[in-house]
C-alpha cells in the first residue's frame, strides 16, 4: 500500500501575478522551489488563505530571486495578486518510509523571499 504523505509546502507566499491567458499551472520563483524541493512540472496543491479556494496544478520553474509566485490559465480566476496561499506537494510512500520522513517547509518574507 502507498499512502499521499505531505512532502513539502511553501507557507504563507504572496500572489504576485495572476495571468489567465497562459497554458496553466503557478510559476514560482526558482530560489523558493528549491528550498521547498519542488521540480518543474510537479503537482500541487494551493490553498488560498483570502478565499477558502483550493487547487490542484504543477510547477513551473520562475526567474531566481524574483519572489514570482504568479498563477496561470483558469487558476488565475481563483486568487488576486496579494492574496497569500500555501503551496503544498505530496508524494507516495509505504507506510514504513512515511514513518521516518520529515516534510520541508519554507516560511518566505512577505516578498516571497527566503529570510
Amino acid at each position: 500500500m502507498l499512502l499521499h504523505i505531505h512532502k513539502s509546502k511553501i507557507h504563507r507566499a504572496t500572489i504576485t501575478e495572476a495571468n489567465l491567458n497562459y497554458v496553466g499551472s503557478i510559476t514560482i520563483d526558482e530560489d523558493l522551489m528549491e528550498a521547498a524541493n519542488l521540480m518543474e512540472g510537479e503537482k500541487v496543491q494551493i490553498v488560498n488563505n483570502n478565499n477558502g479556494e483550493r487547487i490542484e496544478t504543477y510547477v513551473i520553474k520562475g526567474e531566481r530571486g524574483s519572489g514570482v509566485v504568479c498563477l496561470n490559465g483558469a487558476a488565475a480566476r481563483r486568487a488576486e495578486v496579494g492574496d497569500i496561499v500555501i503551496i503544498i506537494s505530496y508524494a507516495l510512500m509505504t507506510p514504513e518510509e512515511a514513518k521516518n520522513f520529515r516534510p520541508i517547509a519554507v516560511f518566505p518574507d512577505e516578498n516571497n523571499q527566503l529570510v
